[in-house]
């Protein structure tokens, strides 16, 4: 039987408003409930950004490219914050060599963007890749996400592209990022934030394009 997944209610980063309001940080299979608004969410915003003409295919194609155990431990971790028990803001990472997580299906709910809870969720990312032992993060965005973009420089990540140039010439934006050593025994993400340690996580199958 599988324990309950690891949670904490804290202030979110990002205006006034949000540090009146309460959020957790939890660890969850990409299989489990939560995960799905973030998902489907994704999905159609895949579809509505850059549809066929640019994917070549559906986004539910891309999707569904890499099996939900990447996403899940000793390897990976999929993160949602919620608000009230809603998921708000996501995001997940996977290996992509013994030294580097590649982030993917970072996301934040419509409504609730501009606010810091993507770049809360990438430091929780940061924190899980360290102590899962990456040393360094790789990640890409489209060029119809200008968002996206701005985040990542914004936290940190080097592009690997020219900026001078104009979005559609780029394509896809790829940045990296080496992570901070730790020092210590690291605890995972949800016990340094909640001290509660994560539950062991089940494989299963999904993807997506980020």
């Amino acid at each position: 039987m599988t324990a309950a997944p690891p949670s904490l209610a804290t202030s979110a980063a990002g205006g006034a408003t949000a540090d009146r309001e309460a959020f957790e940080v939890r660890i969850v299979h990409p299989s489990d409930p939560l995960a799905q608004p973030l998902l489907a969410d994704l999905e159609r915003e895949y579809d509505a950004r850059y549809g066929v003409e640019v994917f070549g295919e559906p986004a539910a194609v891309e999707m569904n490219r890499y099996p939900l155990g990447a996403f899940a431990a000793p390897n990976g971790a999929f993160i949602v914050l919620l608000l009230d028990g809603e998921p708000v803001s996501g995001g997940a990472c996977m290996r992509y060599d013994e030294r580097t997580a590649e982030f993917k299906r970072v996301w934040t709910r419509t409504d609730l963007r501009g606010r810091g809870l993507a770049r809360r969720v990438l430091s929780a990312l940061e924190q899980e890749a360290g102590r899962l032992g990456y040393q360094r993060v790789t990640l890409t965005t489209g060029p119809r996400q200008p968002e996206a973009v701005a985040l990542y420089l914004r936290a940190g990540y080097t592009p690997l592209f020219d900026q001078a140039l104009d979005a559609a010439t780029i394509g896809i934006h790829a940045f990296e990022k080496t992570l901070p050593p730790i020092v210590g025994r690291a605890a995972p993400v949800a016990q340094g934030i909640t001290g509660i340690a994560p539950a062991p996580l089940t494989p299963t199958a999904q993807k997506d394009p980020s």
